[in-house]
């Protein structure tokens, strides 16, 4: 991430380049349950499997409400301490400071390490019916390690390249790690809902490159069998860390808001970024992009 002086605005370091139209390309939408109640052990087997569960209505409508208003809240600078956001590199040339915080989440592309900071953001990551889930998933109590707000802002909100998000974290890889990705507006295929390939987490880590973000190359990106995962506002995608998944640039005039936290073993160690970049990282290995 970058800062501006002059604004004290944090920018977000992702590139805005073009990319193949067919980079996102999708076969078909998942399905997915109708609430965590409904979720058996079939669906337990099926997240092993395929690297994913989508889950229609798992938090309430007030429960969304509650999130989108934390948010706001956090955007308003009334909790002097929290300096987790992160703009779109769009946001430099305006004058961000004079905007009410309904009109500069427009211009937010990510919040960082909020969860303390809002009892109801707090409420949401634990909540105890994704907890419940998260721990049948991983076989042993989560540790929640890792919590965004992923703002696409409408018209320019930027993609998110294909990637593993492993490939982020400093863990080993037999770490069971779940991210939880929740639907604050209704998600489409139009403002840039997620796209994943079912069942590529099974072939392991994949090299990733510094090129419009931390990412998998294009040209490497195989997405034949891919699912988009539209979800209404409440809705969520359980997926595991190696799944290879992204998001397309939302050019609809629509907001795209969700949170995403992502739960580790309590149990599993951390290890260094050293170790992270000899699985992850290019260097040492006859790949190029």
């Amino acid at each position: 991430m970058t800062q501006s002086p002059a604004t004290d605005l944090i920018f977000d370091n992702g590139e805005s380049e073009e990319y193949a139209p067919d980079l996102y390309h999708y076969e078909g939408i998942a399905e997915g349950v109708a609430d965590f109640a409904a979720i058996t052990d079939a669906h337990i087997q099926q997240f092993y499997e395929q690297g994913y569960l989508v889950v229609k209505q798992a938090f309430s409508p007030q429960e969304i409400e509650d999130a989108l208003d934390g948010l706001l809240r956090l955007l308003s600078g009334e909790v002097a301490d929290f300096t987790g956001v992160m703009y779109e590199k769009a946001a430099a040339g305006v004058k961000v400071a004079d905007l009410s915080p309904e009109e500069k989440q427009d211009y937010v592309r990510k919040f960082m390490w909020f969860v303390n900071y809002d009892e109801r953001l707090h409420a949401l990551a634990h909540h105890p019916a994704l907890l419940d889930v998260v721990t049948r998933i991983m076989g042993e109590a989560p540790f929640l390690f890792q919590d965004m707000g992923l703002l696409k802002p409408p018209r320019f909100g930027r993609e998110k390249p294909w990637h593993q998000d492993h490939a982020y974290f400093e863990l080993p890889l037999e770490a069971k790690v779940v991210g939880c990705w929740i639907a604050l507006d209704e998600a489409t295929t139009d403002n840039g809902c997620m796209i994943v390939i079912p069942g590529s987490h099974r072939q392991g880590p994949v090299v990733h490159f510094k090129r419009r973000d931390w990412q998998i190359c294009d040209t490497h990106v195989n997405n034949q069998g891919a699912v988009a995962v539209p979800l209404p506002p409440g809705g969520c995608l359980l997926f595991s860390s190696l799944i290879h998944h992204g998001t397309p640039t939302n050019r609809s005039t629509a907001r795209r808001r969700a949170v995403q936290f992502h739960y580790r073993p309590e149990t599993a160690p951390k290890t260094s970024v050293e170790e992270r970049l000899a699985v992850f990282g290019e260097e040492g290995k006859d790949v190029t992009c």
